[in-house]
């Protein structure tokens, strides 16, 4: 095993704060894993990382080398590509996250033109509703709708997706059609959380100044885009969604989704790339975020996709 692949090991050890977590990761056993860690530790005569029988963490030695040992790598990554030629297949292996349905009705769909141009790349693409833990969970980069909370990564924004409201055609014939936000009192609405356990604000409108919120009676909450449209589908009430995803799967057509009170739409939700603070970006990450957001920005024209 050389330092570099040493160093690799290590720096999966130290942000998963595990060594059987980082041997998964890298498909090693735990024993090599551990047995890097220590023949590094005497190369450098010093502890990079404190042991107990509950946790591993990082000494303040470990720290310092952490964060040198990563812009190395990040600097190794670049000069190996500087003199490839132009056009020439990236290779390694990419970990990205988004949601389900941006995976299945935008990426996917055009990842088989992006991988014949690049055929040694391997992506891993997780697609769900969780906010996942990028640098826990060993991501190179998260596509995310909606606020950012997370102050420590790099948000390389896209654009705002916009919103409308919508209900069934058979709700609204059992219910009525919504004409005011007075209306809304007589409505129920299907919340969404993506942890569940509470309620979502109710329903959001933008004034032209900021976001506000009216609470909103609701006998369903849901934790998925998917149950999210079919609850909406299956008259239990009004939910608020991206124009486009309504679009590309063509609920607006043929009555099975009706928009109302245009005037009260939720404000646009932002779409950005997250990726880890670092001095140089692998070449293959960089390719495939340049590739995301040329693909992904023309919907930010449109409207939005998802929630």
């Amino acid at each position: 095993m050389n330092q570099l692949d040493t160093l690799k090991i290590f720096q999966r050890v130290a942000e998963l704060a595990s060594f059987s977590g980082a041997a998964r990761q890298l498909g090693l056993p735990n024993a090599s894993v551990s047995l890097a860690v220590q023949q590094l530790e005497q190369m450098l005569g010093t502890r990079l990382l404190q042991r107990t029988t509950r946790r591993v963490q990082l000494t303040a030695d470990g720290e310092a080398f952490y964060r040198r040992s990563q812009d190395l790598l990040d600097e190794f990554e670049s000069l190996r590509g500087m003199f490839r030629a132009g056009g020439q297949p990236l290779s390694g292996k990419l970990r990205v996250d988004m949601s389900s349905a941006m995976a299945r009705e935008v990426v996917l769909p055009a990842l088989p033109t992006f991988l014949a141009r690049h055929p040694q790349l391997e992506i891993e693409l997780s697609a769900s509703d969780r906010r996942v833990d990028l640098v826990a969970e060993g991501f190179d980069c998260v596509l995310r709708t909606g606020t950012l909370d997370d102050s420590s990564l790099v948000a390389r924004p896209i654009g705002h997706l916009a919103q409308i409201n919508c209900a069934s055609a058979a709700y609204l014939k059992k219910h009525g059609t919504p004409r005011t936000l007075e209306d809304l009192a007589h409505h129920q609405l299907v919340h969404y959380r993506q942890v569940l356990g509470g309620r979502s604000p109710g329903w959001e409108w933008f004034d032209g100044t900021q976001t506000r919120t009216l609470p909103m009676a609701g006998s369903v909450t849901v934790n998925s885009t998917e149950t999210y449209y079919a609850a909406c589908q299956a008259g239990l009430g009004l939910i608020q969604l991206p124009l486009v995803g309504a679009q590309k799967r063509k609920m607006l057509d043929g009555g099975k989704l009706v928009e109302v009170l245009p005037q009260y739409r939720p404000a646009p939700m932002p779409i950005n790339l997250l990726y880890a603070s670092r001095r140089h970006v692998p070449a293959r990450l960089a390719e495939f975020m340049d590739w995301l957001h040329a693909l992904i920005f023309p919907l930010t024209q449109e409207g939005g996709l998802t929630r």
